[in-house]
């Protein structure tokens, strides 16, 4: 385990490397899943049309893009502790129609700089588990959204059926990061999110920080046999 300021260091130098190609190898490793799971959570917020929308830890800026294509009169405030990733994400959206409503900043997701109430939405995907102190980012997640205002969070999780969990875990701790060394050759990397899931918080304790940061109305989809879920919770 990290503590909480070299945790942030290590996740931040990680996807740092992992930039150029991490688009790439979220899809090889998903089987392409992972723009459906994108897609998926964008229509939980179908309700939210207009307004400014956070995307939290916004990566390569996929997640906001589906968000801009959704809502024409949506803006997308997208933000990254590292700034490597960002610039991906701006260069494949360099000509994208979607481009101008879409405004990246580098960042911290547990000091986010603006002021209260001011986001109609926030997104997080695959990010949550890589703050370093969880609490402290849906507190301010609470703190930045409008009353009303819906947080989805799409995320990794252990699926439960007793036939695909073997298989499943297997592929995660073995086959994921073996193939990651031969296409980065940073299979720490790989072992580190491998790692990262298997400890990640059940669904249960993650309702319960939601619901301690103010959060209610809480649910969970579960997507593809329970290896992501999508946990919403209402300001």
């Amino acid at each position: 385990m990290f503590y909480p300021k070299e945790k942030k260091t290590y996740v931040r130098n990680t996807f740092a490397s992992l930039s150029q190609r991490y688009d790439f190898l979220s899809s090889l490793f998903s089987l392409l899943l992972d723009h459906s799971w994108r897609r998926h959570t964008t229509r939980l917020l179908h309700d939210v049309p207009e307004g400014p929308v956070l995307d939290l830890c916004a990566g390569t800026l996929s997640l906001s893009r589906e968000l801009a294509c959704q809502a024409e009169n949506r803006h997308v405030f997208s933000l990254d502790l590292c700034e490597n990733m960002l610039k991906a994400g701006l260069k494949k959206l360099h000509n994208d129609p979607y481009n101008a409503r879409i405004f990246p900043i580098c960042g911290d997701g547990e000091v986010i700089p603006t002021g209260k109430d001011v986001f109609s939405g926030c997104t997080v995907a695959f990010g949550v588990r890589n703050l370093a102190n969880i609490r402290r980012g849906l507190a301010e997640i609470y703190r930045v959204l409008q009353p009303g205002g819906k947080l989805l969070i799409l995320e990794f999780s252990r699926p439960t059926n007793r036939l695909f969990r073997p298989i499943y875990t297997c592929y995660l701790h073995y086959i994921m990061p073996c193939i990651a060394g031969v296409c980065t050759a940073d299979k720490e990397a790989y072992k580190y999110l491998a790692k990262s899931i298997a400890l990640f918080y059940e669904p249960e304790e993650l309702f319960i920080m939601m619901q301690k940061a103010g959060f209610s109305h809480l649910e969970r989809k579960k997507l593809t046999f329970g290896i992501v879920s999508i946990y919403i919770g209402i300001k």
